[in-house]
């Protein structure tokens, strides 16, 4: 079977179209527990607040002249690293001086040090006020209320344009679904993950293109994240829209309001004895409270479906969810990295590169400052974001399902997509027969940041 996996641009030009109105670029400006007036870091102490000063286009140094993930440049880590020691030790004068200093120096508009600093100094003072759900409820009210169609559609345009971050794991998963089903004439793909069905059309296409008979699709989405239910109907209508276009027999439905993923079923899926089963879970485990993971993998396997494809970003916030210094500095390795990874691919006035940071401040006061064990499982408003790294899911899901290898074809095609990209992408397998680890990793200079699987019963 040949199977064309890495979206072309015209596939998204279609099912998100470019033309739009430039009054949609206007954000809401940030939620800062900071001043206004920050003071920048520099050698020369001199002040320089403007975004557009703090970098150049071509390059991840700061006007400093050295990287983010520099030695040189540590000064954010530093002062953070010290702050959330002092919070575990209970320290409030040195808590008190340090977060004062923080706040000084640290600006969302400023290098990547001072982004840095200002984020998670956010996080720091949720977590020593005890105020990270009324703090994390606002920001998410905030980001709603800016949230449309037209704005999520332009930031993942960008996203998918600049960087594989998320291409990586739809032509991963997508490849393994369709060879999966392959001969299938009744398809149901349950997706769970809140990327606003971007996965999708290229996977239609793929479909359309069969030398057999055309399947029938189902996809149902399950909706976990609030900020997505508002844009659904839309995409909804644009998906249906597309399948006609692509003359693939087409029907979607959308599940929203779940506590949790365990309460979904056989009959609430609409789940048929002649349809091929798909599970698509990207992004969508990492929220389930730690303690229901398995029972969540148990009803992914009541269902019967041929494959399970999962993919999750490469971090560790589970093992040392009850040691907030040891969670604090696996947060800081991981988000230095994205940050860093994002200076590399927008321009340094991007304003897409803003809202991904923004979304950024959310996750860090969620992974710090909520508590989910302290309430309820999930905080009581789907604030708990415990990320596994991918020996660590394997482990969990090998209770119910057997890893399937991905094929040398879908292995091309994650190649061929990466290419698309600047120098500093690359694909990592583990080692055949490795019995911790199974499917591929998407590395960025040499640090693994996404897993992506295939898992059958």
């Amino acid at each position: 079977m040949d199977i064309s996996l890495f979206a072309p641009k015209e596939t998204y030009t279609h099912f998100f179209p470019l033309h739009q109105q430039r009054g949609n670029d206007q954000q809401s400006p940030p939620l800062d527990m900071q001043s206004n007036n920050h003071s920048s870091y520099n050698n020369n102490s001199s002040n320089n607040n403007h975004p557009q000063n703090s970098h150049t286009s071509t390059s991840r140094s700061s006007d400093s002249g050295e990287p983010c993930g520099s030695t040189a440049n540590k000064w954010a880590s530093k002062l953070l690293r010290e702050c959330a020691r002092a919070i575990s030790d209970k320290d409030s004068s040195k808590i008190h001086q340090l977060l004062w200093m923080l706040n000084e120096l640290a600006s969302p508009y400023g290098d990547c040090d001072q982004k840095l600093a200002s984020y998670f100094l956010q996080a720091l003072f949720c977590k020593a006020t005890e105020s990270g759900h009324r703090c994390f409820k606002t920001l998410t009210s905030v980001a709603e209320k800016s949230h449309s169609f037209d704005s999520a559609r332009k930031l993942i345009l960008k996203f998918q344009e600049v960087s594989p971050w998320t291409t990586f794991g739809h032509v991963a998963s997508n490849g393994a679904i369709l060879e999966a089903l392959e001969g299938e004439t009744k398809l149901h793909i349950i997706d769970i993950s809140n990327t606003l069905c971007t996965q999708w059309p290229t996977l239609l296409e793929a479909l359309a293109t069969r030398n057999d008979e055309t399947p029938h699709l189902k996809l149902t989405v399950v909706v976990t994240a609030s900020i997505v239910r508002s844009v659904m109907k839309e995409i909804g209508q644009r998906m249906e829209k597309f399948a006609r276009l692509m003359g693939v027999p087409f029907e979607i439905n959308v599940i929203s309001g779940l506590n949790n993923l365990s309460e979904l079923t056989k009959e609430g899926l609409g789940v048929q004895e002649d349809e091929a089963i798909a599970i698509n879970c990207i992004g969508a485990l990492r929220i389930v409270e730690v303690e229901e993971r398995s029972a969540v993998i148990r009803m992914f396997q009541s269902l019967n479906p041929r494959v399970v494809t999962v993919v999750e970003e490469e971090a560790d916030f589970t093992s040392s969810r009850y040691e907030f210094v040891k969670c604090f500095e696996e947060c800081l390795r991981y988000y230095t990295l994205y940050f860093e990874m994002l200076e590399d691919s927008f321009a340094p006035t991007s304003n897409e590169r803003l809202m991904l940071e923004r979304e950024c401040s959310r996750s860090i006061v969620r992974v710090l400052a909520c508590d989910c064990e302290e309430n309820g499982g999930d905080g009581g408003g789907g604030e708990c974001e415990r990320r596994e790294r991918g020996n660590q899911w394997c482990e969990r899901l090998r209770e119910a399902f057997t890893p399937v290898g991905f094929s040398d074809d879908v292995v091309d095609d994650v190649k061929a997509l990466l290419k698309r990209y600047r120098a500093g992408w690359s694909l990592m397998q583990p080692p055949q027969g490795d019995q911790e680890s199974s499917g591929l990793y998407l590395t960025w200079k040499e640090e693994a940041v996404v897993w992506a699987s295939a898992w059958k019963p």
